[in-house]
């Protein structure tokens, strides 16, 4: 077996990113020859038709000489996509009533309920 045939051990570090129905796990794994080594896992929760709930995992391992071309390749992604289409999520899978409408004038939205143009600066201090 190689260093990188293991089996699950205890997690030497290890973060949690809730995302909505998604979890994402960062977990630090010893190698066989005590390398360290990352693990991805998401983790998605599912609906029965009776109520109960399962989950979905996906996991995905990487190694030492492998983060600097990830983390970078990583980075150009995601700014890509900031670049093209900013930050806001926009998506009929995370808004059930999302529809596309065309701009309207500014004027216009600070009148709409929940618009950031209807908002009021406050401090914590004024409450």
């Amino acid at each position: 077996m190689s260093d990188r045939d293991y089996q699950e051990q205890e997690e030497i570090f290890s973060k949690v990113v809730r995302a909505g129905r998604r979890t994402y796990f960062f977990d630090v794994r010893a190698t066989k020859a005590d390398d360290y080594y990352l693990t991805i896992t998401e983790s998605k929760k599912f609906t029965n038709d009776d109520g109960s709930f399962y989950f979905k995992k996906h996991k995905i391992y990487l190694y030492k000489e492998d983060f600097q071309e990830f983390g970078d390749t990583l980075k150009e992604i995601t700014d890509f996509i900031i670049d093209k289409k900013g930050d806001e999520v926009i998506s009929d899978r995370h808004q059930a009533d999302f529809k596309k409408e065309e701009a309207k004038p500014a004027q216009d939205n600070a009148a709409e309920p929940n618009h950031p143009a209807s908002f009021t600066n406050i401090n914590f201090e004024d409450i």
